[in-house]
């Protein structure tokens, strides 16, 4: 499963897409640099004061992490969709499998190895732009590693999708599919809130079933949740607008979320492996 995951990052290297990626992410760090210095700079000749300031450059970097987000949602169905199909398709998981090598370890290191390629994009891209915004602006998040933690479990979840729809679809189908999956997901959180203001009982069932089934949008709240200073929070108590906001977030995921989350992944892949190894050949 090891040497599955080394070959799959060096695959994962030698793609255009992954620097690519790169590419756009040091171009999109250092836009962010240029627009929050001049955000501050603005703010602080127009008279604003430190705490407004504060709280605009928090709210600027809930909109990058959202962002980043669906970026690293596109790359885990990018990389996750073909893992399995693509290989499948042409004859290199049967000349793979008829080494002394199970499915179980050639799909788990699959994903082991694109999961060490996304998480570190994320870990690298994520505490680069926090630490950009906090140069220029002095603000910084109540705890940085969080939201960067919730932004990779958010992608873990969708590569474990994908590799299971890669064992099932062709490549452009699973990918295009997952990425419906998490809008659909994130949609549902939203107006599970609304509904919990308005007293919605069936909008909140909904967005607590969606969880269950896709537990990307409760991570989200835990990314909302890590970037928010104190004082926000405490201000939007009984704000009927920043309650309902999908970029508001009074706690982060309960622990319980957390730990199914984790569940959710093993029990896909767990299932992904089972598909695969009833799949003829």
């Amino acid at each position: 499963m090891l040497t599955i995951a080394r070959l799959t990052i060096g695959e994962a290297a030698r793609r255009r897409v992954l620097w690519v990626l790169v590419i756009l992410a040091a171009i999109a760090v250092s836009l962010t640099a240029w627009g929050v210095s001049s955000l501050v700079s603005s703010a602080r000749d127009n008279g604003v004061t430190e705490l407004d300031l504060k709280f605009a450059v928090s709210q600027v970097l809930i909109f990058i992490a959202f962002m980043f987000g669906f970026v690293l949602v596109m790359t885990a169905a990018f990389f996750g969709s073909p893992a399995i199909a693509t290989d499948l398709e042409n004859g290199i998981a049967q000349a793979m499998l008829a080494r002394p090598l199970s499915r179980g370890s050639y799909l788990l290191g699959r994903w082991l190895g694109l999961a060490v390629v996304i998480v570190g994009y994320a870990v690298v891209s994520g505490f680069l732009a926090i630490g950009v915004v906090g140069i220029v602006s002095g603000y910084l998040p109540p705890d940085p590693i969080l939201p960067v933690a919730y932004l990779a479990g958010q992608a873990l979840v969708l590569l474990a999708l994908t590799v299971l729809l890669s064992t099932l679809l062709p490549p452009i189908a699973g990918g295009a599919i997952a990425v419906v999956a998490y809008g659909l997901a994130w949609m549902a959180g939203v107006l599970g809130k609304v509904g919990l203001v308005i007293g919605a009982t069936t909008l909140v069932g909904v967005s607590d079933a969606s969880r269950l089934l896709l537990p990307t949008d409760a991570l989200w709240q835990g990314v909302v949740f890590g970037l928010e200073p104190s004082f926000v929070i405490n201000a939007a108590e009984g704000q009927f607008v920043a309650r309902a906001s999908p970029f508001f977030a009074a706690s982060g995921p309960p622990p319980v979320i957390v730990a199914w989350s984790v569940v959710w992944v093993v029990a896909v892949l767990a299932l992904a492996v089972v598909q695969l190894r009833r799949r003829e050949l």
